[in-house]
Parts: structure tokens; sequence; C-alpha cells
């Protein structure tokens, strides 16, 4: 490894990693959906809905969209918004 930096393979792959980090952040979400179908403890649905929290945010969703999806705390909304911006291409 170089001895000041990052070597260019390691360059690409932290410039891969945020040329795609919708894409990342979407299939994360669609994974907490159905994780949060089937947590099955109320704690396990809060840490849930803290992940979906940090992925929405890192995918600049508005405030106010996160904001009810949260205060609603209603998987279908989330699924629905999920699958609208999977169409949309966020």
């Amino acid at each position: 490894m170089a001895k000041n930096g990052l070597t260019s393979y390691q360059k690409g792959v932290i410039s891969n990693y945020y040329e795609n980090l919708d894409t990342i952040m979407l299939t994360k979400l669609q994974e907490i959906v159905s994780d949060l179908y089937l947590a099955d403890t109320k704690a396990k649905q809060g840490r849930l809905w803290d992940r979906a929290q940090k992925a929405m945010k890192k995918l600049k969703i508005k405030p106010a969209i996160i904001e009810h999806i949260l205060a609603r705390r209603d998987v279908t909304i989330l699924a629905k918004n999920v699958e609208d911006w999977l169409k949309a291409g966020k």
C-alpha cells in the first residue's frame, strides 16, 4: 500500500461504492421491508425502523416524507415508497 494514501485499486473501490450508493441503499430498504414483515418483537421492529431512517437519509429523501413514514410506522407505506423510488430510479 502507498505510504501516504490509498492505492489506485482502493480508490476505485471507494469510487464505485459512492457511484452505486443509491442502488445499495434501495436494496437495504427492500431487505428492511422484508425483515419488518417478519420481525416478531417491538425491539427488532424499532431497530429496523432506525435502519430504514438512516437509509432514507442517505438516499436524500425529503425530510417530510421520512417523517410521515416514521410517524405511521406502517410497513406497507414504506414498501410502497420503496417501490416508487425503484421505479423513479432514485
